[in-house]
Formats: structure tokens, sequence, C-alpha cells
């Protein structure tokens, strides 16, 4: 593991530690922060230290000693915190208080993109830019929202307990969406030269699982574990060895995680016939049909073309949409999809977003549009950030397009909600 991805993986745990005992959301993140930044600096000339948590625990509660001294209530805060030895991890540090970080960072004070930024800011250890990059915002806007967020916990007195029923109910469709948005960014980085990082994957996983724990009974959560497990269930087989992108249809299906893949369509099996659908359990069910066809031209697409009218219906959004378009091009033919494409792509969700092209681009190269399908794919490639989709975008465009080019499976060119 990296310095980077082990910090990453800490840094939730040493601010879900500092917040239970000390109480102050805002000064704890700032002050892990600056934890991390020291780790950064040191622990490649100095050596990982032996408990890194521990480390990270005391480096950042001395910074909210040093911080507390220069305030008016000096003498009493210092006199509280100095019998808790803030240089020893202590015994609750092996506790793991991710979970109830993500309902406080989810509080209802918030705005619902506040709760994704800051969420994402202190559980996925992503920065500011990469915040801003994925949510398709500028930056200095994901700075502000974040530093809002944190101000208005402060000043709603929200403390660090675990959630009550009612808290649980009222903040689980924001905790969904993060965690989904948190897993997406670790599936496909919004931009660098890996097309995964799989510590954050890895650890929308791990929530899921506890939040599955917690709320047996739900759907979405169940919905939300499964879709998370049948897409990573691919993640050794969507790369080359040399870090190159692999779209689904040109997957090498020996590949997948089969324990991951049997896992998603267990927990499908037990919650759709007593949940009522939801967006997550759709996608699930989506992703299921692409994970069980034995090969690209096995999928039923017919089954995949229902779920998403299913799906528009409850729960419509932009690349729902285009996971549509997709379907409809695989079952009735490129001339059908690029029909469908040209009535959606100027709504305003889809106007210019590069998955468009991705999609156009496809079509237009199976139709043998070789100008068409070059140009298509050059737009794409300037519209996102992530290398190795520019890459393949670039690939393509200079390539010969077969005739037999698939478009990529619609989970490849949409995303859930």
């Amino acid at each position: 593991m990296t310095l980077d991805a082990e910090l990453r993986e800490l840094a939730p745990r040493a601010l879900g530690v500092l917040v239970r005992r000390h109480g102050s959301f805002e000064a704890c993140e700032d002050a892990v922060q600056e934890a991390l930044v020291a780790a950064s600096r040191q622990w490649p000339e100095a050596g990982r230290p032996r408990n890194p948590l521990g480390w990270l625990i005391t480096t950042a509660s001395r910074r909210l000693v040093e911080g507390w001294r220069s305030e008016s209530a000096r003498r009493r805060r210092e006199e509280r915190y100095a019998l808790e030895q803030p240089g020893a991890p202590g015994p609750g540090s092996a506790h793991d208080d991710t979970l109830p970080l993500l309902f406080l960072c989810c509080h209802p004070a918030l705005t619902p993109t506040a709760q994704v930024a800051l969420t994402l800011r202190a559980l996925g250890g992503l920065t500011t830019a990469e915040i801003a990059r994925g949510l398709l915002v500028p930056e200095p806007t994901v700075a502000q929202r974040i530093s809002r967020a944190k101000s208005r916990i402060r000043a709603a007195g929200a403390h660090f307990v675990k959630p009550t029923d009612e808290e649980v109910a009222e903040r689980l469709p924001a905790v969904l969406r993060t965690l989904y948005l948190v897993f997406t960014e670790g599936h496909t980085a919004s931009s660098g030269p890996s097309l995964q990082r799989v510590e954050l994957s890895t650890e929308a996983i791990r929530l899921a699982r506890q939040l599955r724990a917690q709320l047996p009974d739900d759907g979405e959560v169940a919905g939300l574990l499964a879709l998370m497990l049948l897409t990573d269930a691919r993640r050794p087989a969507r790369t080359t060895r040399q870090g190159a992108l692999v779209p689904l249809a040109e997957q090498d299906r020996g590949r997948w995680d089969a324990d991951m893949v049997a896992e998603g369509v267990a927990l499908l099996s037990e919650v759709l016939p007593r949940a009522v659908p939801g967006p997550f359990q759709l996608e699930a069910a989506i992703a299921a049909v692409h994970d069980e066809a034995p090969s690209a031209e096995q999928t039923d697409w017919d089954q995949v073309l229902a779920l998403y009218d299913v799906h528009i219906l409850v729960a419509p959004g932009p690349m729902v949409t285009l996971g549509r378009v997709v379907a409809v091009a695989e079952l009735r033919g490129p001339a059908a999809g690029l029909a469908e494409l040209d009535v959606v792509a100027t709504d305003p969700p889809l106007a210019g977003h590069y998955r468009v092209d991705v999609v156009r681009a496809h079509l237009l190269d199976r139709l043998g549009d070789r100008d068409g399908a070059r140009a298509a794919y050059l737009r794409a490639a300037q519209g996102t950030r992530s290398q190795p989709e520019q890459q393949y975008l670039l690939v393509r465009a200079g390539g010969p397009g077969p005739a037999g080019t698939r478009v990529p499976g619609s989970e490849e060119t949409a995303a859930t909600p």
C-alpha cells in the first residue's frame, strides 16, 4: 500500500477518534489535515511509525491543544485534555468511528451538495480539486461548501453520537448517495494517470457492509451494496497490465471476481421480492444481467432495456437516460440508438457531457461513419481528465474503427444517481 493510500484509509478513523473525544468537528478536521501533511513529509524520511493511527491521533491532538492555547479558555481546556494523554492513542483508537462520522457529515442542517463535499473530504480523503471535478463545479465553490458545512455543523450543535432511528431515516438517502459517489470516484477516477482508485472503492464497500449490518431490512442499502460488489467484481479485467482501459464488451470475463458476483446476485435475490424497487436496486439488477452473461454477445438486452424503462419511471436521471440509449442501440441497431440519442442529447443535464460523445462515437463507428466517429471521439477525449479514458478515446479516434466495434456496456457509459 502506498503512503497516500494508507493515509487516506487512516484519516477518517483518526478524525472519528478526535471528534468523539473533543467534540468539535471543524477543529478536529483541520487538525487531522495538518497531521496528514506532517505525516506525508516526515514518514518518508524518518520511517513509518510502529502505530501509524496512534501517530496521527497524537499529532492531531497536539495541534488541537496548540490552537486552544491561544484562546481565552486556555487553562480550563488544557487542564481537561492534559489528563487524557493525547500522546497515546488509547484503547478507543481501535474502535472504528467511520460510520457515525458519515451520518454526522450528512446532517440535515447541510445542503445535499455540502453533505457530499464534506464526506468526500473527511472520509474519502479527496482534495478540493478532486471533489470539484467529481461534482462538476468550480474549485472555489467546493472550498466554500466545505468551510460552510463545518460551520453549520458547529452552529447546529451537532454531536458525535450514534444516530437515532429517526436521524437514520432522515439522513439515509444522503448517506447512500454519498457512499456511491465515493465508490464511483474509486471505480473510475475523475482525473489522473490511473483509471481506478482502489482504496476509495474498497472503503465505500466496507462502509456499505457496515450500513447493511445496521439496516438489514432496507432494500436500497442492500441494493447499493450489491451494485458496488457487482461493479467492483470486474475491476481485475478493466485495465491491461499497462493500465489501459478495457471496455466491458472486450473484457476477459474469466478474470472477474466470481465470489463478488455471487454475493451481489444473492443480495439481489433476497431483497427484490420483498422491497419496493429503488434506483440502486434497479442499477444492481442491470449490473447483474451483465455479470451473469457468459459473453457480451449473450447479454439479455431485452431485460436491460426493461429495467431501464422502470428506472426512468422510478428515478429518472441523465445517466439513466444515456444507459437506455445504449440498450436501444444493442437491441435495435446503431441507427435507432442515434435517433434516441439525438432526442435526449440537448437536455440540459446531458448537453455537453463527454459521455454523450462517447456513445455517439461508438454508434457512428458501427454505422461506418469514420469521420463523424473520429470527431466525436476527439470531443469526448477533451471532456475527461482521466488519462486512461483519454488514451482509449484517442486510440479509437485514430484507429481503423472496425465494423464490429460495440457500444460499451450501459454501466460503463452511465452512472447511478
